[in-house]
């Protein structure tokens, strides 16, 4: 209950965030007549001139400057939702390496606490000078609302990056938190979120986020201690999967909360009351015996491939059974 409502505060509060700036952006109001505004004196007495700053561009202008940002976005993005309907393996891992390459590496440009840190303060970034970044930020919330947590699970270049190691590194080096600490631990990522904006509440100082997110390292700039805590995570990763993205992510724990109100869930068969297969496959800790956690399920496809596998998943299995022993007892003769 409390977090579905905090999952409609945050949503309302992503809408006021995307409707305050796109007021921002309006240029503003000029004289009917279309002269120029003219001198007036203050009311101390002083007079006030024009600025000579030059006008704001055209939004044709401004949309031609960014068209390649706003393309490749968009490419990206078609790219991720490919990948994510078809349910391919190999479009999934082609996605992640693009997130890490483009959204990463290229770009180093990820929806981050910051963004939060702005919504809560109203400092927000003028939408003619930055399309793109809205086209990712309004797809986030979007793909979260529509589908779930799709944005960590395919989109961001750090959780992309991690994902691309547990394909890679032997999976005899992971080692599986016990069931009952792993359920305490996903708790830890909203400690995080809430810490760190009371702590921005308290000082409007935003510079945490360096320790308490690794996107940085994307931008190839930081500290020896960013540097050394970025190395111990990476590491520890080896063992744990995903340990960033499950545990300790603010951004995670965001839009965890704002999965709440996703619309279109993952399908249950009534077999899944008993099946075990998809739990054991999970590797977001997301399935817990029937029901998946939403806030923690980040739309991966690894159950759904299960759902459709009919010679694994219980629920074709059963349904074939009764089919082949329906079509038995027809063929049998009567009397």
């Amino acid at each position: 209950m409390i977090r579905s409502v905090l999952s409609r505060l945050f949503l309302v509060a992503c809408l006021g965030y995307v409707a305050a700036a796109t007021l921002r952006a309006q240029p503003p109001p000029q004289p009917r007549d279309g002269s120029a505004s003219q001198e007036r004196p203050a009311a101390s007495g002083s007079w006030q001139f024009p600025d000579d700053e030059e006008q704001a561009p055209e939004w044709r202008e401004v949309v031609l400057d960014q068209a390649w940002d706003v393309g490749s976005f968009a490419a990206f993005i078609g790219l991720t939702l490919v990948s994510f309907f078809r349910k391919s393996v190999r479009l999934k891992y082609l996605a992640l390496a693009a997130a890490v390459v483009y959204l990463g590496f290229a770009k180093s440009q990820l929806i981050s606490i910051v963004n939060v840190f702005a919504l809560i303060d109203w400092n927000l970034p003028i939408v003619r000078y930055s399309l793109g970044w809205y086209v990712l930020a309004v797809f986030t919330v979007a793909s979260t609302v529509l589908w779930g947590r799709v944005y960590c699970g395919r989109v961001c270049a750090f959780g992309a990056l991690t994902q691309l190691m547990d394909r890679i590194l032997p999976a005899a080096w992971r080692r599986e938190l016990p069931p009952r600490i792993e359920r305490k631990a996903v708790a830890i990522k909203y400690i995080v979120l809430g810490g760190a904006i009371a702590y921005f509440i308290l000082t409007r100082d935003r510079s945490i986020y360096r320790y308490i997110e690794p996107f940085w390292m994307f931008g190839l700039h930081g500290t020896l201690v960013m540097w050394t805590g970025l190395a111990v995570l990476l590491v520890a990763t080896v063992f744990v999967k995903n340990l960033y993205c499950r545990y300790l992510c603010p951004v995670g724990a965001a839009l965890g909360l704002l999965s709440n109100l996703t619309v279109f869930r993952i399908k249950r068969w009534s077999e899944c009351k008993t099946c075990k297969i998809c739990e054991k496959a999970c590797e977001w800790g997301a399935i817990q015996g029937p029901k998946i956690l939403v806030t923690e399920c980040v739309r991966c496809d690894d159950c759904e491939r299960l759902y459709m596998d009919q010679q694994k998943c219980p629920h074709w299995i059963i349904i074939r059974k009764k089919s082949d022993f329906t079509a038995r007892r027809s063929a049998a003769p009567a009397g």
